[in-house]
């Protein structure tokens, strides 16, 4: 049954993700820390290692076919981004759990006063 609630819980992100851009940060993480139990780290590195191949066959498949894809820009960013990742997943194992918890929640709440506030 716990697979059941995985695949849900994938089709979700997936769905808010194809939506709007993002999942593994506002949907991903906090259902598998606060329903399923993982550690911050844990949800961090799944997270991660389950959007590699959704992300890139089909989502931006979709954008592509609407003429919504810039490869130029998306190719620096995946540089940027292979590069960025390994040094934040560095970063990461250098917190306490409770402090990239709290970390997280900062940069969550940022980010939604942003939009909160935008014009």
């Amino acid at each position: 049954m716990i697979y059941a609630a995985y695949i849900a819980l994938g089709i979700v992100a997936g769905m808010i993700g194809g939506m709007f851009g993002l999942g593994g940060g506002t949907v991903l993480i906090p259902a598998m820390v606060f329903i399923f139990g993982l550690t911050q780290h844990q949800a961090q590195g799944t997270s991660l290692a389950m959007m590699v191949p959704p992300i890139a066959l089909l989502a931006a498949w979709r954008y592509w076919k609407a003429g919504n894809v810039r490869w130029d820009i998306a190719a620096l960013m995946c540089l940027g981004f292979f590069i960025g990742g390994l040094i934040g997943a560095n970063f990461a194992h250098g917190f306490s759990e409770t402090m990239l918890k709290r970390i997280f929640g900062v940069y969550l709440l940022i980010v939604s006063v942003k939009f909160l506030l935008a014009k």
